[in-house]
């Protein structure tokens, strides 16, 4: 948001930084600077409703950033301990090992990947950090290969991560941060951002290292019973090269032998 765009910019007004100053937050959502500043530095933690929509109006924040808002003034419930969130139901473990051609596996708010079908651990196999899809994408090189489209991909994982944490203070999240933040000056650039995106990418382009280029489209399925769980299932599209690029991943781990070799596509 601009002085510009809500009408504040004068001439010769020169900004150290970009974006409004506090008071004219403040002066525009209808409440004092001093309030405004106690409400960012969370020494006032019961904003009414009419302050949050007017700051979220005065801040042009879409709806999945207004929910997020909402969120940081007042979490619903607590997060249950990480080992306790982190078992995966016997029924969920059977259902994604019975998807024999899609890549299924479940994680937690956090990116940890909890259970994953035989595909899906052929599918990421090889890959440093991959119980972790936020490590793998910022913590191994091979991610930059790995994803066709690093940065889109690396900006969704994030602004899903600050999506779902809200204002939740579990020490998981902020130990995986930590480490991210140390270790990677991209995290912290694209962290730094304080994009909110509950969605995940509906399509990947991915460039796996065995049976080449594929695009994968994603649902993701929310676990009922498990709060922060989710199911994730990429399948590739009837009868393109992809599909028979993950195919031919499939007879890698198939125990039946296969009947044929499907032929690698040259592009996915």
């Amino acid at each position: 948001m601009t002085p510009d765009q809500v009408g504040l910019a004068e001439a010769g007004d020169r900004r150290r930084t970009p974006g409004l100053r506090r008071d004219e937050v403040a002066m525009l959502a209808g409440v004092s600077t001093d309030y405004y500043v106690r409400l960012e530095q969370g020494r006032d933690r019961h904003p009414s409703e009419h302050v949050l929509d007017a700051l979220a109006s005065v801040l042009r924040l879409d709806l999945e950033a207004s929910a997020h808002l909402f969120e940081l003034a007042r979490p619903r419930n607590k997060l249950p301990p990480s080992e306790q969130a982190d078992r995966v139901d016997p029924d969920v473990r059977r259902l994604i090992d019975r998807c024999d051609h899609a890549v299924a596996f479940v994680v937690n708010r956090w990116w940890d990947v909890l259970a994953a079908n035989p595909l899906a651990s052929a599918f990421y196999a090889g890959l440093d950090g991959n119980d972790n899809l936020l490590r793998l994408t910022f913590l191994n090189p091979a991610a930059r290969e790995f994803y066709r489209d690093w940065e889109q991909e690396a900006r969704a994982k994030v602004a899903h991560l600050r999506a779902v944490a809200g204002a939740h203070d579990d020490p998981s999240l902020v130990t995986l941060v930590e480490e991210l933040s140390r270790a990677s000056e991209e995290f912290r650039r694209i962290w730094a951002r304080h994009d909110v995106q509950a969605k995940t990418n509906p399509s990947i382009r991915f460039r796996h290292r065995v049976v080449g280029e594929m695009t994968l489209h994603y649902q993701v399925f929310d676990i009922t019973g498990d709060p922060g769980q989710k199911l994730i299932v990429g399948q590739a599209a009837p009868g393109s090269p992809s599909e028979r690029a993950l195919a031919a991943l499939a007879t890698l781990v198939d125990d039946r032998p296969a009947t044929r070799t499907p032929r690698l596509p040259a592009d996915g």
